[in-house]
């Protein structure tokens, strides 16, 4: 029986394919099964997924005769796996040597973690690809409760887990269920934020994947909506706290937490578009975040801006732009 399941959604990434499924069965662990789901591909997709299927008993080929969408293709996959550990990895994405056992390794000798991730090193275009090497000796995990977990998304309002390096329990896997249809785009995050109602979470500095940076990546037009974005992490939180969330002792302190911290994202955001001559955008995000927080009216949220990296540059960008453009804000 393999340790690791790995499911490989697939959609006009056959160029990638070959070296996404290399990178797994390279793995210092070969008890591992994989499972290509082609989402009926209009390039080579198909073929380069069965032609892996045939040089290797480990690969198996699902290859849809109509596209599903993402979140049916990530769900068939987890329905799929029966190994105690899985991960779902992009047919864009690639494994570090070392991951799968890595990983096992830490969920075996702690049965509490239900979800791991590392560092996530990133291959661009016309650059070489990142230097990796199979470090087994001392990964360095840091072992969280769940709680611990939420809370810091709570505070950071974004998905903090690479997701090729997410690799899970099976079994709260299974429990929790699996992607929404109702979150296309932030539904990663919230799948987290359910493993952590569940159970502990470790993560490393060692980077356990690599994620490729390239034109035709699917959240490259969904993130350019700021709007949305911001929009689908409130989903997020909501729908979490609504469900598995209401597990947490203090899952309504988090919750407002999170609301205020996305708030005051959306608020300097929004003047930040303002004043740019993005205006419609620039309102409707100010307003977006004044319906999640009507007291910034009244004081704006100024503490925002000091968490933030180089908080001098922020604070001197906001500034001058509001001075430069001399725009009244509605």
């Amino acid at each position: 029986m393999a340790v690791v399941d790995i499911a490989i959604p697939c959609y006009r990434y056959g160029r990638f394919l070959r070296e996404c499924v290399g990178s797994i069965l390279a793995q210092s662990m070969n008890d591992v099964r994989v499972l290509i789901i082609d989402d009926a591909s209009p390039d080579d997709s198909a073929d380069v997924a069965r032609e892996l299927a045939a040089s290797d008993p480990r690969v198996e080929a699902l290859v849809h005769r109509e596209n599903r969408g993402h979140i049916a293709t990530y769900n068939e996959g987890i329905a799929w796996a029966t190994a105690p550990y899985f991960l779902s990895l992009s047919a864009d994405d690639y494994l570090a040597p070392g991951a799968l056992e890595r990983a096992a390794a830490l969920m075996d000798a702690r049965p509490e973690v239900v979800l791991t991730y590392g560092a996530c090193e990133t291959a661009r275009p016309d650059e070489p690809a990142p230097a990796l090497r199979d470090d087994r000796v001392d990964p360095s995990w840091r072992v969280r409760p769940g709680r611990d977990f939420v809370k810091e998304h709570c505070e950071q309002i974004r998905n903090l887990v690479p997701t090729p390096t997410a690799i899970v329990r099976t079994k709260t896997q299974k429990a929790i269920g699996g992607y929404l249809p109702s979150l296309p785009h932030a539904g990663d995050m919230e799948m987290w934020l359910r493993f952590a109602a569940h159970g502990d979470v470790a993560d490393t500095p060692v980077p356990q994947a690599v994620y490729r940076l390239h034109g035709a990546n699917m959240s490259a037009d969904y993130y350019r909506n700021v709007l949305i974005d911001y929009a689908q992490r409130a989903d997020a939180f909501d729908t979490f706290f609504g469900s598995d969330g209401r597990l947490l002792e203090d899952a309504e302190a988090l919750r407002a937490l999170a609301r205020r911290r996305l708030a005051a994202a959306a608020f300097w955001t929004g003047v930040a578009q303002w004043c740019r001559g993005r205006r419609q955008t620039g309102a409707d995000v100010l307003g977006f975040g004044l319906r999640l927080n009507p007291a910034m009216r009244t004081a704006p949220p100024f503490g925002h801006l000091m968490r933030l990296e180089r908080v001098d540059r922020r604070l001197k960008s906001v500034f001058s732009d509001m001075i430069g453009r001399r725009a009244g804000l509605p």
